[in-house]
C-alpha cells in the first residue's frame, strides 16, 4: 500500500493511469475513503491519470495530533500530497466536505489547479447547532449513533429499496471511519465560510447538485 508522510501524519493514496495523462485528483467526502470513487475510475482512466487519497483522519490516513482542524488545513494537506509525489497541477474533484476543500485549494493554490469539480457542496454547509449536535452524538455513541441519519440523507428511498447491498456497504465504510477523524472534520465544516475564497477562484469550475439533495441544495 502506498503512503506519503506529511509533517505529522501518514497519508494513504492511490495513483493510477498513464504517466503522461492529465491528472484528476479525487478527495473523499466526510466519513468515507478512496473507495467512494470506485464507480468513476473506469471512465476517468480512459483520459486521465487518477490520484485518490484518504483525507486526514479517514480511511488509512492518520488523524494526527492537532486539536483543531480547518478547511484551510485540509487544503494544505492536499497540496503537500502533491509535493510529496512530485506533481505540479491537477483537476481537483471534491464531494461535500472535499468540495469545500476543493474551493479553498483553488483559491489558495491557483497555480496548481487546472479546473475544479464541486459535487454536492457549498460555501457553507449546515449550521453550527446541527454540527455541534452531530459531534456530540459521535463523541457519546460512536459512529453508529449517526449512521442511520447519514444514510437517509445520502440515498433516496428508491436507492434504499433497490440497492440494499450498496447501502450496507456505505454503512460499513462509515462505521470504520475513526470517530476522532470524523469529529475533527465535522468541526472544520462547522467553522467554514468559503464565500471570500470562492470570489478568488479563476479556474474553470463544474458545479454539480442533485435535485433530491436536502443538505446541499441546487440553490446553495
Amino acid at each position: 500500500m502506498p503512503f506519503v508522510t506529511l509533517d505529522d501524519i501518514n497519508v494513504y493514496y492511490d495513483l493510477s493511469g498513464a504517466e503522461n495523462a492529465p491528472i484528476v485528483m479525487l478527495a473523499n467526502s466526510l466519513g468515507t475513503n478512496v473507495h467512494v470513487w470506485d464507480a468513476q475510475i473506469a471512465a476517468l482512466s480512459a483520459t486521465h491519470r487518477i490520484l485518490r487519497y484518504d483525507m486526514r483522519g479517514h480511511g488509512l490516513t492518520e488523524a494526527g495530533s492537532r486539536t483543531a482542524l480547518s478547511i484551510a488545513d485540509l487544503a494544505d494537506d492536499a497540496a503537500h500530497v502533491l509535493d510529496a509525489l512530485g506533481l505540479r497541477s491537477v483537476t481537483f474533484v471534491g464531494l461535500s466536505l472535499s468540495g469545500m476543500i476543493a474551493q479553498r485549494f483553488a483559491a489558495a493554490y491557483p497555480e496548481r489547479v487546472e479546473a475544479v469539480a464541486l459535487c454536492a457542496t457549498a460555501s457553507r454547509i449546515g449550521t453550527a447547532q446541527t454540527w455541534e449536535a452531530r459531534i456530540a452524538a459521535v463523541e457519546q455513541g460512536g459512529m453508529s449513533a449517526v449512521i442511520p441519519a447519514i444514510l437517509e440523507r445520502w440515498f433516496t428511498p428508491p436507492a434504499h429499496a433497490e440497492q440494499p447491498a450498496l447501502i450496507r456497504g456505505f454503512a460499513t465504510m462509515l462505521e470504520r471511519t475513526p470517530a476522532a477523524g470524523y469529529v475533527a472534520a465535522c468541526a472544520a465544516v462547522r467553522d467554514a465560510d468559503l464565500r471570500a475564497d470562492d470570489a478568488r477562484i479563476r479556474c474553470p469550475a463544474l458545479i454539480i447538485a442533485g435535485s433530491d439533495d436536502a443538505v446541499t441544495t441546487p440553490a446553495m
